[in-house]
């Protein structure tokens, strides 16, 4: 189970499609839906990992299949129950099983400015538990008000940060779902020309013009005619001189 997870997240570091918002964006994207997840982010959850499986439930795992519990809950005989626990219960890992779960669907990778926001969550979280021990075993009383200052701080980037996931998973699978209108066909690049042997010639496109003041019109005339070979007087009059080859000579 650690070696398929290993290898899934290996393979996510290839994946070259990006989010159609960016975690930076979400707020002006779509600012109601921001502030839904913000206050009720349990509720929010429930809905995008319920829609994330297209609203059927029989395909519900317990957090996507991505922690060491997921199968062993029962999901099959209750899966609304189950991940309704799972939202309540495990709130940051509803969020990011929803997160790889459409990540692992549609090859969609992390760009670094939203991995170094997630990064900042979580260490200022980890800073601010360090602080919480070292002022619960000193029992200084500015080590722990900096302490609560840094727990508060924690918490407000901790929601804040995953509302706007949940608002770029809202987002993404609006995008899936054909809610921005029909998906924009990229136009096909033309064909290359190459040159065949069943052209009579190369095409000129990207070629160097005639050389020696030869008009467009390749291949040269054909033999005898004006501008072909061989050229025009050619051979001189009087040539050959007459009574050659001399009267008698073998031919």
């Amino acid at each position: 189970m650690a070696n398929q997870q290993y290898e899934k997240m290996q393979l996510r570091q290839n994946y070259r499609n990006l989010w159609h918002t960016d975690l930076m964006s979400t707020i002006q994207a779509d600012p109601p839906y921001c502030c839904l997840a913000l206050w009720c982010g349990p509720c929010v959850s429930y809905m995008l990992r319920k829609r994330a499986l297209y609203n059927d439930m029989s395909r519900y795992v317990c957090c996507a299949g991505y922690m060491p519990c997921s199968g062993r809950c029962g999901e099959s005989k209750c899966p609304e129950f189950c991940l309704a626990t799972e939202v309540f219960l495990c709130f940051g890992n509803s969020v990011a099983s929803t997160r790889f779960l459409l990540q692992d669907e549609f090859n969609i990778q992390t760009t670094q400015c939203d991995n170094c926001i997630i990064g900042f969550m979580f260490c200022l979280s980890q800073i601010a538990c360090i602080f919480s021990i070292v002022a619960m075993i000193v029992g200084s009383e500015e080590l722990s008000e900096a302490s609560q200052i840094l727990s508060c701080l924690s918490d407000m980037v901790y929601c804040s940060v995953c509302a706007c996931m949940q608002t770029q998973h809202k987002i993404e699978m609006d995008k899936r779902d054909g809610k921005f209108g029909p998906q924009t066909v990229m136009s096909v690049p033309p064909a290359q020309q190459m040159s065949r042997l069943d052209q009579p010639y190369p095409p000129t496109a990207g070629y160097p013009p005639p050389a020696y003041g030869q008009p467009a019109g390749y291949p040269p005339p054909a033999y005898g005619q004006p501008g072909g070979y061989p050229p025009a007087g050619y051979p001189p009059a009087g040539y050959p001189p007459a009574g050659y080859p001399p009267t008698g000579y073998p031919k």
